[in-house]
Parts: structure tokens; C-alpha cells; sequence
């Protein structure tokens, strides 16, 4: 069953579209007829063309993107030129993205900065740290800060606070995971990094990960735009 596009819209004006992308759906697939969010959302806006425009695709640019299985906050563009400015915003670190995990045992420090190469598998739609002189290696740094730990069962899990610096491929998966510390629910590199004598609950059908806070310029007027889902409790 298709979710409603409207309830998942956070704001929206004449240029952005900010909308909280559930875990599961993707942001956008090969299928033209799935239920993503890009789908959704040219489905949705037009509906909303006016009756001069009805004939005219709408125009949607996606700027981020979060993995599927990851819930939390997307911007779309609803101009070529909001498209442009935001684009620039995110390669010139103007644009600050903040993430909420669960993870396998607790980091250590309790806070600090990750700073590894990472590389991409695209046959295998994974990556992993590597040298600087591998090929195709590309810069992934992020800070983290853990905000509690718990204890259940014999396994020890943290709520950790994540900005992303750099836009990797599931970089916040593999850094935490290299530094033995895995996200619940990352049955992708739970194993494969994890410390063995990490109990943890990989097999969870969720992954602990959410993109709880955007903050960017908005493209027209140049306000400071902060969106925060950190009413929402759960991951």
C-alpha cells in the first residue's frame, strides 16, 4: 500500500520540498511506476498544477539521498535554480546533515572525529576503508558524540549523534562498523566489521539509523532552514 505523499511533506513553498522519507522506501528506483519518493512526489505535485501547468511535467531535483533502509529528512528542489543553489550548498559544506544510530558496543572515545579513505563496489553495491592510494579512494570524515548507553541481555548498545562532513556511500555504516562498533540492523557490515564478541541483534529487520536534522540556506531568500525530527523518540 502507497503511503500518503502528503503526510510525509514537512514544509514546502514555491522552491524546496523538505519531506520524512520512512525506512524502507527508497528515494528514487529504475521503476516508473514504484512507490518512491521521487514517484510520490511528481505524482503529488501534479495534482497541485494549476490549470495552465497541467500539461507541463513538474519539475523535482533530487539533492541528498539516504539509503533505503534508512528513515529521516530529504530536500527536494522544486526549480532549476533552488537546484543549483542547494548543489552548491552541499559540496561546499553549507549544508549540515545530522544522523541518530544505534550501535553494536560503545565508541571510545566518547566522542571524536573519523577520518578514513573509502572506496565504492559498485558490482557489489558495498564499500570499504582502503589506503589513500587505492584507486577510486575517496576522503569520508564525520563527528560523533555518544549520548547514552544501555545494557540488556549481555549486550551493550549506544545512542550516538553523527554529522556527516562527507557524503559517502554508507560511509556512517562502514566507519562505525571499522571502528568495531556496527549499527543495529546492519546486516550488511555488522559481521563483516563487528567485534565477535559483540552481541547484537544484526538480524533486526530494521536498521538503526535515522537522519534526524537538515539545516541549509534556503535558495531564494538565504534563511537559515533548520528541520529536527528529535521529538520522534524511536529510530
Amino acid at each position: 500500500m502507497k503511503p500518503d505523499i502528503k503526510t510525509l511533506i514537512i514544509y514546502e513553498d514555491p522552491h524546496i520540498l523538505v519531506c520524512h522519507k520512512p525506512a524502507g522506501m527508497p528515494v528514487q528506483s529504475a521503476r516508473i511506476t514504484a512507490a518512491d519518493m521521487v514517484n510520490l512526489l511528481r505524482n503529488y505535485l501534479a495534482g497541485t498544477n494549476t490549470a495552465g501547468n497541467r500539461n507541463k511535467a513538474p519539475y523535482l531535483a533530487v539533492i541528498h539521498r539516504l539509503d533505503q533502509p534508512v528513515e529521516g529528512l530529504l530536500v527536494f528542489a522544486k526549480t532549476p535554480a533552488a537546484a543549483k543553489d542547494l548543489n552548491r550548498q552541499l559540496t561546499s559544506s553549507g549544508f549540515a546533515k545530522y544522523y541518530r544510530a544505534i550501535t553494536a558496543g560503545v565508541p571510545e572515545p566518547a566522542e571524536g572525529t573519523l577520518e578514513d579513505c573509502m572506496v565504492k563496489d559498485g558490482r557489489t553495491n558495498t564499500s570499504r576503508i582502503c589506503t589513500k592510494e587505492t584507486p577510486g579512494a575517496k576522503l569520508a570524515r564525520l563527528h560523533y558524540r555518544v549520548e547514552e548507553t544501555c545494557e540488556e541481555s549481555g549486550s551493550v548498545t549506544s545512542l550516538v549523534k553523527i554529522r556527516l562532513d562527507t557524503g559517502r556511500h554508507h560511509q556512517i555504516r562502514v566507519q562505525m562498523a571499522h571502528i568495531g562498533c556496527p549499527l543495529i540492523g546492519d546486516r550488511k557490515y555488522g559481521q563483516q566489521y563487528g567485534r565477535s564478541e559483540t552481541k547484537a541483534p544484526f538480524s533486526t529487520d530494521t536498521l538503526k539509523l535515522c537522519a534526524y536534522r537538515l539545516e541549509f540556506r534556503h535558495p531564494k531568500s538565504g534563511e537559515t532552514m533548520v528541520f529536527d525530527l528529535s521529538a520522534q523518540k524511536e529510530i
